[in-house]
């Protein structure tokens, strides 16, 4: 509430690089959406589906995710959402199963103390944004936010790979009391993809309850390597 207030008394300014004008800037679009590209971590993780991003976890990127998503600079959602639909489409397009046919996009979701924290949810923003984009398109997307936490987690950062993958077993899950999904594919989206094990853990349930996960798209990849 108090980041909206500020924004309509205070002149914007890009969250990339600081330009004054708007919340991203041209040169900051650019770099968000000139190269959607598969970036899977590497090792790539079993269970990981086929995984893009828009850019790489850098520069104006970083700084533009990281105000979108811990300093509830909102205005920024648009911007990414047109990013991440600019990704599935090129994705799609390497892709021939996804000729055709409706699928559901389910974002990643968070933890809830998360959401309470930041005053919203990023990564369902995002999901709904980019469903709407992609359907005014003429792709058949329909957001299916039906996956939740089946337990708690650990802080990730500063984790190794291999304990990310520890932490993360086990802790998503089907909403048992969700309506069934709008398609039998689904199409992954968080904000971020570092080792995968997020993405890989999400595509596990999925799997589980008989839905098909071709493909997992974030706005940004980290250059981690093991």
């Amino acid at each position: 509430m108090l980041n909206a207030l500020l924004d309509l008394v205070l002149p914007p300014a890009c969250a990339g690089c600081g330009a004054k004008g708007a919340s991203c800037c041209p040169r900051c679009f650019e770099a968000l959406t000139a190269e959607p590209a598969r970036r899977g971590p590497v090792p790539w993780p079993r269970g990981l589906p086929d995984c893009w991003s828009a850019a790489p976890y850098e520069g104006a990127v970083r700084r533009m995710i990281v105000a979108y998503k811990e300093r509830g600079a909102v205005a920024l959602a648009g911007v990414l959402a047109e990013a991440v639909t600019r990704t599935v489409l090129v994705a799609m397009g390497q892709a021939g199963e996804w000729a055709g046919g409706r699928f559901a996009v389910v974002p990643v979701p968070s933890a809830r103390r998360s959401v309470r924290g930041r005053g919203h949810d990023p990564v369902g923003r995002l999901a709904v944004l980019v469903a709407a984009r992609l359907r005014v398109l003429g792709v058949g997307a329909e957001v299916w936010a039906g996956l939740a936490q089946a337990r708690r987690v650990a802080d990730q950062a500063g984790l190794s790979r291999s304990q990310r993958a520890a932490n993360l077993a086990g802790s998503l899950q089907v909403v048992p009391a969700a309506n069934g999904p709008p398609a039998s594919r689904a199409l992954l989206l968080d904000d971020i993809v570092t080792t995968g094990a997020t993405l890989a853990e999400a595509a596990r349930s999925l799997h589980a309850a008989g839905i098909a996960v071709p493909l997992a798209v974030t706005a940004a990849a980290t250059r981690r390597r093991s």
